[in-house]
This record gives structure tokens, C-alpha cells and sequence, in this order.
């Protein structure tokens, strides 16, 4: 029986519920369903990791770290961004290790957002954006990719912006169409937002997972971009611990001034453990450069599998999700259609609906391939098998 309270509540987020993630994954959980819905890998990281942490914790090092991350780490952070994409920043006041790339996205927006502020993003999106820029007083300003493409159309980037632009949100590789910026697409955001007060905040999770011979095109490559730039990424997605939690934050020393100045508030510091046995693990660049061709070959089996299915796949270019249309033959919605998936065939999806603020449905869903063979293999049979 609940705990009822006497006090009145006033919900800042009155229109939130529970998040389609959790809401998949219990209906996933229900039904014994193959899990190709989840952004998490069900196989094991490196050993060599755990080991990393787990000396780290039998030598001592469990006490708070320094506020912004332990100097090691921010070192080597600082050495990966400079030899992979030629950008130079301060480890002692342009790095910050956060408790996860939520939360620094969550920083970010806390610490520049204002009452008022506009924030632009592009739908589909992760489903934190908008509710963060509520909570802080923003209005948050979805615009839709163009699909199938997903790529941005600039024309209405620049009819949306106003004098009360305080933010742009990019996120590439994009979660959750799989798509990628380019180096045209970096040109044309900054000379946009040039000689405006606009910041980007770059999510960059999935900064090593970009297939097909390409590079990633993130803001540290483009200085222009860089010093108007918070960049957040994951050592989760990286090195398939997502659930240890510990991110970073890259930005000019004073956008990160006003960063820490929430950051200190909100956890102080990041596992310190975690930290040491990252900044060993960062030693070994092949521990992170041979991302790309292993997540490459995970969504080319995919593919393979999946050539009988009535599902048609969408180009992945980054990222380990992949998008399925069934609009061809199917007026279903993409919510109804990812449950009778879960309820009568056994494998689960998220609707790509749940992206988008006004629940826009295109009749796809959403496939993660950060899975092992058999989970692979069992996914793609069942929804290979599905009868329309």
C-alpha cells in the first residue's frame, strides 16, 4: 500500500511520464522478450577494465576525487581530443568528469539556460532535452529532421532562430536515426550562428561509433564551433559499462566555469575509483579506436539476418541503433505495433514516436544491435517471422 501524503503537489513536469525506456523494458521484462529496445550492450566489458577499477578500489582510492575529476583522467581526455581532432584544451579548467552524460547535459542546461531562453533540437530526439529546458524556465523548440534522410534542414534552423536563441542541442552520431554530421553540416551551423550569442551543446555518446570509413565531424573538429561548445560524452557507451555511470564535459574555460558552478552542487565529483580505472584504460587507444569496426560488423550481421524480414532497414551510419520501416505495409500505429512485437512475436523495440514532443509517427521503430549473436540472431528470426 503507498504512503499517502497530505501535501498538495504542483508538477514542474505535469505532461512527463515514466520514460519509454523504463516502460518497454518492464513490458520486455514481462513477456521474456528478446531485447533489441535497449541502449546498453548485454555482453561483457574488458576484464582489463574491471581489473583497472577494482585495484583502484583495493589501493584506496575510494575518498571524493577533485571536484572536477581526478587530473589524471582529464589529462588523458585532453591528450584523446587533441590527437584525434586537433582541439587543445585545458585539463585543469576545460575538462569536467560528470556522474554520467545525463547529467552533464542536465548541467549544461541548468548552468546557460535562462527564463525565457529558447532551446533549439532536433526531432526525433532523446527524451531528456525538452523536459530539462522546462524544468530551467526554457521553452524548448523541436525541429523535425527530414525523413527518411534525417538530415537538417537549415532553411528552418534559420527561420527558427530568434534573439531569444540561447541554446542549439546537436547530438551525432544521432540517437535515434543513426545518422551522422558532416563537415558541410559544421560550416553551415557556424556560419548561422555566428556573431550571435548562441551555445551548442553537443551530445557526443557515441563519438567512437561512426561506420564506413568516416570520421566523426563532432564540434572539437571545427574551432569555430569549439569555443561556443559544451561537448558531453560517455565512457558508458564507449566501453559498455553504461551502468557505472561517468561521463565528461569539454568546453571553454568560461562556459566551464558556469558548468562546475552547478556540477559542485549537484554530486561534487564523479566515482573516483571508476576515474583511476578509466585513466589506465585511456592509455591503450586501440581501447577506443577499435569501436567503429566492431559496432560496424554487430550492424552489418544485423542486416544479413534481417533480409527476409518484412521490415525494411533505414542506412546506419553511427551510433548501435538502426531504424525499421514498416509503412508499407502497415497503418498501425508505431506504438501499438512495438507492443503486439513484445506481447505476440517476443522481441522488443522502442516507437520512434516517443522521440518526437507532438508524438509524431512515422511507422518506424528502433533496433540496438549492441548485442551478442544469439540475441541477435533470435531478434532478427522474430521479427523476420512477424506476419502482417
Amino acid at each position: 500500500m503507498s504512503l499517502k501524503t497530505p501535501v498538495a503537489i504542483h508538477s514542474k513536469l505535469p505532461d512527463v511520464g515514466t520514460t519509454i525506456f523504463s516502460v518497454i523494458g518492464q513490458l520486455s521484462a514481462q513477456h521474456q522478450a528478446i531485447n533489441l529496445s535497449q541502449g546498453a550492450p548485454n555482453f561483457p566489458c574488458d576484464p582489463a577494465l574491471v581489473d583497472s577499477v577494482s585495484r583502484a578500489m583495493l589501493e584506496g582510492h575510494n575518498q571524493y576525487a577533485a571536484m572536477m575529476g581526478l587530473p589524471a583522467l582529464r589529462e588523458a581526455l585532453a591528450s584523446k581530443v587533441e590527437a584525434l581532432y586537433g582541439q587543445k584544451y585545458d585539463p585543469a579548467r576545460e575538462v569536467l568528469i560528470t556522474g554520467s552524460a545525463s547529467q552533464g547535459l542536465y548541467m549544461a542546461i541548468t548552468a546557460l539556460v535562462h527564463q525565457g531562453d529558447e532551446v533549439i533540437f532536433f526531432e526525433p530526439a532523446f527524451d531528456s532535452y525538452a523536459p530539462v529546458v522546462r524544468l530551467q524556465g526554457g521553452t524548448p523548440i523541436g525541429l523535425k529532421l527530414q525523413v527518411p534522410s534525417f538530415a537538417i534542414d537549415w532553411d528552418a534552423l534559420r527561420a527558427a532562430i530568434t534573439p531569444r536563441t540561447r541554446m542549439i542541442i546537436i547530438n551525432t552520431p544521432h540517437n535515434p536515426s543513426a545518422q551522422v554530421l558532416t563537415p558541410d553540416d559544421l560550416n553551415q551551423l557556424a556560419a548561422l550562428i555566428r556573431n550571435t550569442d548562441i551555445v551548442v551543446l553537443s551530445d557526443e555518446v557515441y563519438e567512437h561509433i561512426v561506420f564506413d570509413g568516416h570520421s566523426h565531424c563532432g564540434m572539437a573538429t571545427y574551432p569555430e564551433l569549439a569555443a561556443r561548445s559544451v561537448i558531453v560524452s560517455s565512457f558508458g557507451k564507449t566501453f559498455h559499462v553504461t551502468g557505472w555511470r561517468v561521463g565528461y564535459c569539454l568546453a571553454p574555460a568560461a562556459l566551464m566555469t558556469e558548468l562546475v558552478k552547478v556540477h559542485q552542487f549537484m554530486m561534487y565529483a564523479a566515482d573516483t575509483p571508476m576515474q583511476v580505472g578509466f585513466a589506465h584504460y585511456l592509455q591503450r587507444p586501440e581501447n577506443y579506436l577499435s569501436l567503429s569496426a566492431f559496432y560496424e560488423q554487430k550492424r552489418d550481421r544485423l542486416i544479413t539476418l534481417m533480409q527476409n524480414s518484412p521490415f525494411q532497414l533505414l542506412p546506419s551510419a553511427g551510433s548501435f541503433f538502426m531504424l525499421a520501416s514498416y509503412g508499407h505495409f502497415s497503418d498501425e500505429p508505431d506504438s501499438e505495433m512495438v507492443k503486439r512485437l513484445i506481447v505476440d512475436h517476443g522481441v522488443a523495440t522502442i516507437p520512434l514516436s516517443a522521440f518526437y514532443m507532438d508524438g509524431t509517427d512515422n511507422k518506424l521503430i528502433r533496433l540496438s544491435f549492441a548485442k551478442d549473436e544469439a540475441t541477435l540472431e533470435a531478434g532478427a528470426a522474430a521479427l523476420s517471422a512477424f506476419s502482417h
